[in-house]
C-alpha cells in the first residue's frame, strides 16, 4: 500500500485515487493492533482506532458518500452504536466481535468501492443532501465531484486522527505502517 496516492489522469482518476487513498490510510493504521488496542482512547479524543474505523465505514456506507457507490439504495438504519441522527459513531460501535483485521478488510473494500464507482462517476451529477442539521436545509443536491472532494477532505481528517491514535499506542507513524503494509520489514531510511 503505497503512502502515496497513485499517479494519476484526469479528473475522475484523481477523484478516486484520493478519495480510496485516505480510506486505505486509515486501515493502514489498523493492522497489528490487539483487542485492547483497537478500543483504547490513548489521547484526548474519546475515539479509538476500532470506533474511527467504524465511523468511516458508516459515513461510506450511508448518506451522500454511498450515493456515490451505490446510487439509489435506500441504506437501513444501522443497529451498531451508530447514531443515524448525529452521524456519529459512538465508542461502543466497536462490534464484540470486530478485530483490527476485520475493520482493516472492511475499509480496504470500501476504498476499493470507492474508487471504482469514482472512476466512472459523471462529476455533474447530482447527489441527493442527506437530512441532517448540519447540512443547509434548502439545499436539495449537490455535483458528485463536491461529494467526492467532500470525501477526500473527511477521510484525511479521519486519516491524521487514526495516526495520532495509532502513534499514541505504540509509537507506530505512518512511514513506519506504510512500509509494514508493503511487506517491509521497517521504514525507509531518511
Amino acid at each position: 500500500m503505497p503512502f502515496l496516492t497513485r499517479t494519476v489522469t484526469d479528473e475522475r482518476d484523481a477523484l478516486a485515487a484520493f478519495a480510496a487513498q485516505q480510506i486505505r490510510q486509515i486501515a493502514t493504521t489498523l493492522q497489528g493492533l490487539d483487542a485492547r488496542q483497537l478500543r483504547a482512547t490513548p489521547s484526548a479524543s474519546a475515539m479509538s482506532l476500532g470506533a474511527l474505523a467504524r465511523h468511516v465505514l458508516f459515513i461510506g456506507e450511508h448518506g451522500a458518500f454511498a450515493e456515490l457507490t451505490d446510487p439509489g439504495r435506500t441504506p437501513e438504519q444501522p443497529q451498531d452504536g451508530t447514531d443515524r441522527a448525529a452521524g456519529a459513531v459512538l465508542p461502543e460501535a466497536v462490534r464484540p466481535a470486530d478485530t483490527a483485521e476485520s475493520l482493516r478488510a472492511a475499509l480496504l473494500a470500501l476504498a476499493d468501492r470507492v474508487e471504482a464507482a469514482l472512476r466512472t462517476a459523471d462529476p455533474e451529477a447530482r447527489i441527493p443532501v442527506p437530512e441532517a442539521p448540519w447540512f443547509p436545509p434548502d439545499l436539495d443536491t449537490w455535483p458528485a465531484r463536491w461529494v467526492a472532494l467532500h470525501m477526500v477532505e473527511e477521510n484525511a481528517r479521519h486519516a491524521g486522527h487514526a495516526d495520532i491514535l495509532r502513534e499514541s499506542i505504540d509509537g507506530r507513524t505512518a512511514y513506519e505502517l506504510n512500509a509494514l503494509a508493503d511487506g517491509e520489514e521497517r521504514r525507509p531510511e531518511g
